[in-house]
């Protein structure tokens, strides 16, 4: 009878599901922190992991380990390696949260936009005069530059173009694989693109580099809007706050960081033209249900050998669940 061990606070929809499966026993630890599991993982056949890392030091610690699966879509804090080097499986949960973090960029487009912030300082802080400065502006006519046009873009295409914005997007992928249909038109030149638009929205995966830094932010039209709910580190974070600074942007919206929380020193923290939120765009109460049943279905999946293959990021390793 497979173990599983759920690492890190899990939707009781998902507990449920373990609870009803008659053939696997688990453990559950609700703190997200690597050394409040690793304790356990030495008698897991499976393991749902929240956000917490999993290194190769534990992983070494895990015999028995055949399937990881992750609690969402990223997996940057897994050691992929590791896994490989023991065929064992790492799983995604899928689309459960596209929709959840084109609401959250959407949502952070508009703040910017409406100076949301400003404005309610204005209320609560004896500041009503602020009003008459006039500086929230409209997002219809703006134009609007979708970097990563996936699922999650696509949704943020269509909910931007309610605004009646003027849409592009820029994914080579997509661009050489063939353009989903959609309101927004592909762009071949980053830079091209960043100096056209009014208000930028980065949903790409991240890679070896930041896909936006000192270069990319010069490039950018004067006074224009960033919204980052990818990954931290898709942004050079020193160079975004000298962007800042310096007025060329008007405002930034973060939902992930290069560190996670933030230190206390970083200067993103002392900038009234920056939204922060903590890493929550794929958060909803709605989005954490469809999370926890499916983190919790890979593993079931696995075990009975019926496993989504699309769902697995090392597939060459479903093997192990014979």
């Amino acid at each position: 009878m497979p173990h599983v061990l759920v690492a890190g606070k899990l939707h009781p929809s998902g507990l449920a599901l373990l609870q009803s499966a008659a053939d696997v026993t688990f453990d559950y630890v609700e703190e997200v922190s690597e050394p409040s599991y690793a304790g356990l993982i030495g008698r897991a056949d499976g393991l749902v992991l929240r956000t917490q890392p999993l290194s190769a030091a534990t992983v070494a610690q895990a015999p028995r380990l055949r399937i990881v699966s992750r609690h969402g879509v990223g997996y940057d804090a897994v050691h992929l390696p590791s896994l490989n080097a023991r065929g064992i499986a790492l799983a995604v949960v899928g689309d459960v949260n596209s929709v959840s973090v084109a609401e959250h960029s959407m949502m952070l487009l508009l703040a910017l936009a409406k100076r949301t912030v400003r404005a309610h300082d204005a209320v609560s802080g004896g500041g009503w005069g602020w009003r008459n400065r006039l500086e929230a502006v409209e997002l219809a006519g703006k134009r609007l530059l979708i970097l990563g046009y996936g699922r999650i873009g696509r949704h943020l295409a269509r909910m931007a173009s309610g605004f009646d914005m003027e849409i592009r997007a820029y994914d080579p992928y997509l661009a050489a694989a063939g353009w989903p249909d959609g309101p927004a038109a592909p762009v071949g030149d980053l830079n091209a693109g960043l100096a056209w638009a009014d208000a930028v929205s980065i949903n790409a995966p991240k890679n070896e580099r930041p896909l936006i830094g000192a270069a990319e932010l010069a490039a950018m039209k004067p006074g224009a809007m960033l919204v980052n709910t990818a990954r931290g580190g898709i942004v050079d974070e020193a160079a975004l706050v000298a962007a800042l600074r310096s007025g060329r942007l008007a405002g930034a919206g973060l939902d992930v960081f290069e560190d996670e929380p933030p230190p206390s020193d970083s200067p993103l923290l002392g900038l009234e033209q920056v939204i922060l939120s903590p890493h929550i765009a794929g958060l909803t109460a709605e989005c954490g249900e469809r999370m926890a049943i499916s983190s919790v279905r890979n593993v079931l999946d696995f075990f009975a050998g019926a496993i989504d293959p699309a769902l697995v990021v090392n597939g060459g390793h479903l093997n192990g669940n014979k």
